[in-house]
């Protein structure tokens, strides 16, 4: 056993306190007894058992009484009926008191030992409040599952737009090149002074020349930059009314 159980025997027969001490202490139980009902809530009173046998008939208060008030106040500890004199009334009020067994004598050391330890096996342990006899419940983190799944959808809009991306960078890609190397001899030749009307010629040119250029790229492009934009509009849509579970 892994702690020592408190063991509480009432009976006015001190025969039976010295079985129950006799079986018990071999197993690493420390057996407690009591002459009478009173004597039992006393001792009760001052410390907790982890089990509790008791005989019906004993001088004063009966073995069904003490029962029923140590139920009322430690419903966590179990109690066992042991009586020579049970009746089925008897037992009838023992098991809606809420005992964990009720045996008839005489008890053999295998009755002794088994109606122990199912009893305990049947109740909470003593002295450990039931914040700490509970187990531990996780905390989910209520934030963990809306900001995940608003990651899913932006990865799906980036995964749905990138070829629409790669696209459009290689088809502009050439025209970006040209654009920046004309952009370059310009700025040089423009330093020069007798270049600069050569150069206005050359600029209606091109701009004659790239115009159709540039509406067939608008043409061509403008179908892919709708749907990407209308996806991300969705995407981003969907993750605003994506509910907080």
């Amino acid at each position: 056993m892994s702690a020592i159980r408190k063991v509480l025997v009432v009976d006015d027969d001190p025969v039976v306190g010295k079985s129950f001490n006799r079986v018990l202490s071999q197993k690493g139980y420390v057996v407690i007894t009591a002459q009478n009902a009173q004597e039992a809530l006393n001792k009760l009173q001052e410390e907790e058992y982890d089990v509790v046998f008791t005989d019906i008939k004993m001088p004063g208060m009966d073995g069904l009484e003490l029962t029923e008030r140590v139920k009322a106040k430690r419903p966590w500890t179990p109690v066992v009926i042991v009586t020579g004199y049970g009746t089925a009334a008897h037992e009838e009020r023992a098991r809606a008191a809420g005992v964990s067994a009720f045996l008839n004598k005489p008890l053999s050391p295998e009755m002794i030992e088994d109606s122990t330890l199912n009893a305990l096996l049947e109740s909470t342990p003593a002295n450990v409040p039931l914040e700490e006899a509970s187990p531990a419940v996780p905390v989910m983190d209520v934030h963990a599952e809306p900001v995940q799944k608003e990651s899913t959808l932006k990865n799906i809009a980036l995964f749905m737009a990138a070829p629409f991306i790669g696209l459009i960078y290689a088809f502009l890609f050439p025209f970006i090149g040209i654009g920046m190397m004309i952009g370059l001899a310009a700025k040089a030749l423009a330093k020069k002074p007798a270049v600069r009307k050569t150069l206005g010629s050359v600029k209606g040119a091109t701009m004659f020349f790239a115009a159709p250029l540039l509406g067939l790229a608008f043409v061509v492009l403008l179908p892919f930059v709708g749907t990407a934009t209308l996806a991300w509009i969705g995407v981003r849509a969907l993750i605003k009314k994506t509910p907080a579970e």
